[in-house]
């Protein structure tokens, strides 16, 4: 299966995929849950932030593994949007960082209703 970063049912798609399939995607996914500890995470987000999985793992997404991301642009929207029952699919330009240097990413922001894991797909931009 063939998943790209910009793919229109990428949550559904995501939601089917055991965790080989999520290691062999090209481009980071941390999957949360609705407490937002991190329940999904994927090769390529753990060799690109430099943190293994079980630091990740079961942990607080916003308060411990990405202190960086606990803002109004991207905690603030999964909370908008689980609670007004509104799916959420927006692409942001951002710039991570915690734990490493500043690194510019896009970021898309994925929750719907029917699904209990929200996702966070990084896309590291290259330095041209």
């Amino acid at each position: 299966m063939n998943i790209s970063f910009n793919q229109q049912d990428i949550l559904q798609q995501l939601e089917n995929l055991d965790e080989a399939g999520l290691n062999e995607l090209d481009f980071g996914v941390i999957g949360i849950d609705q407490d937002t500890l991190v329940c999904r995470y994927n090769t390529f987000e753990s060799k690109a932030a430099s943190l293994e999985p079980g630091k990740a793992l079961g942990h607080p997404f916003f308060t411990s593994v990405a202190q960086c991301m606990n803002n109004f642009l991207v905690a603030q929207r999964f909370e908008d949007a689980l609670e007004n029952g509104t799916p959420l699919d927006m692409t942001i330009d951002y710039v991570l960082t915690w734990r490493m240097r500043p690194t510019k990413v896009l970021l898309r922001l994925l929750a719907a209703a029917e699904y209990q894991t929200r996702y966070i797909l990084v896309h590291r931009l290259s330095c041209d």
